[in-house]
């Protein structure tokens, strides 16, 4: 009989929205994958002892703490998954790294290009042994997995365009309350940060290539909202509603971007289309499962995008799951990361995308920011 994939003793700090998510993938991966490590759901942290144990019983989690520090100090934790406002990103990874402790860290890195750096460096510095990893989830989409691949295998020539958008409508109404998100001092920036960061993600991911240069402009549309517990007060948003940029890539691309939670109408749509010397791919995550594949090298009169249905086996990720044409979604993702960072930790590998790639796109967002705070100027920032 095949020996038992030895156990890895997951913490997870944070148990809003991306903590259902986490939660999600590391319940599920191994139930449909065959890992080399078994994830154990060993301890959940939280702030309030009430809503953390409430959370630990739905999700599945062995234990509660209310101290991060819990998770970095025990002896028999593995991982240290960060899942909380991203002003606390780099004081846990660091300390967790520090501790020996692989760390999964969702995006973006950290609210300041310094803290990225802090980060990226305390990776580099824990040796052959201990790993870490930023959650940019949208590159375990299949369809975004098997446009690079089409991309990275010729397919559609030489990359010449990238448009992409990432567009939201939560904050169009004026009267919805302020939440952290619209703070900067937990949030970092808005819809460049949240957003943005995983448009330049997930386009640099297809292309291959890397932003060297940026020019853009932000927005911030409604300057105070209602305060959650307030009737009368309301705060002052601190962070940007929308952010609009070009961009050349080391490549010889060129790319523009938008991120904006203020789109009416679009509820979740990242769309990423690249266009080559032989054709073009168009990704968006509201049509899951599905990519759009343009070959310019048919005959004319057979000209015309084709909708591909990225549910065969032989696509990323799908020989794990239903049969061909049966759809997934958008926790499927979260439970394809748990795998790849998984594999990648139990093979001694590198899993991606690295801290040093998550500081990379923090540069961009930086020079984003720089940019716009400076009439658009052109800014480096490769």
């Amino acid at each position: 009989m095949p020996h038992p994939a030895p156990p890895l003793r997951i913490a997870l700090i944070g148990h809003g929205f991306m903590g259902a998510a986490h939660s999600q993938g590391w319940r599920v991966a191994p139930r449909f994958f065959d890992l080399s490590a078994r994830p154990e759901m060993t301890l959940l942290v939280g702030r309030h002892a009430a809503g953390v144990e409430a959370a630990a019983a739905r999700w599945g989690w062995a234990e509660t703490a209310t101290d991060w520090r819990a998770a970095v100090e025990r002896e028999d934790i593995d991982v240290v998954d960060i899942v909380t406002p991203g002003g606390s990103h780099a004081e846990m990874a660091i300390a967790a790294l520090e501790a020996g402790k692989h760390v999964l860290c969702e995006k973006p890195l950290a609210n300041t290009l310094e803290e990225a750096a802090a980060m990226a460096a305390a990776a580099e510095r824990t040796g052959a042994n201990v790993f870490a990893m930023v959650g940019f989830t949208y590159r375990r989409v299949p369809a975004a997995a098997f446009a690079r691949d089409l991309v990275r295998s010729g397919a559609i020539g030489e990359v010449r365009q990238v448009r992409a958008a990432y567009l939201q409508d939560w904050l169009y109404d004026a009267e919805a309350p302020l939440t952290w998100r619209l703070q900067q001092e937990h949030a970092g920036s808005g819809a460049l940060g949240d957003l943005g960061a995983h448009a330049v993600d997930l386009s640099q991911f297809i292309t291959g290539q890397k932003v060297a240069g940026v020019s853009g402009i932000l927005n911030t549309f409604v300057e105070e909202r209602p305060l959650p517990d307030s009737a009368s007060e309301r705060g002052q948003v601190s962070v940007d509603d929308a952010a609009l940029f070009t961009a050349r890539f080391d490549g010889g691309a060129i790319g523009s971007f938008e991120a904006t939670r203020m789109a009416t109408g679009r509820k979740n749509s990242l769309r990423i289309e690249v266009s080559g010397s032989l054709g073009a791919i168009a990704f968006d995550l509201e049509n899951y499962n599905s990519l759009g594949f343009y070959d310019a090298t048919a005959p004319s009169t057979r000209q015309g995008f084709t909708d591909i249905m990225v549910t065969e086996p032989e696509h990323p990720y799908m020989s794990a799951w239903w049969p061909t044409g049966h759809a997934l979604g958008y926790e499927h993702g979260f439970v394809h990361q748990a795998r790849d960072f998984i594999e990648a930790i139990t093979a001694c590998r590198q899993p991606e995308p690295s801290f040093a790639d998550g500081y990379q796109v923090q540069r961009v967002l930086d020079g984003i920011q720089h940019s716009a705070e400076h009439g658009s100027a052109w800014t480096a920032t490769g």
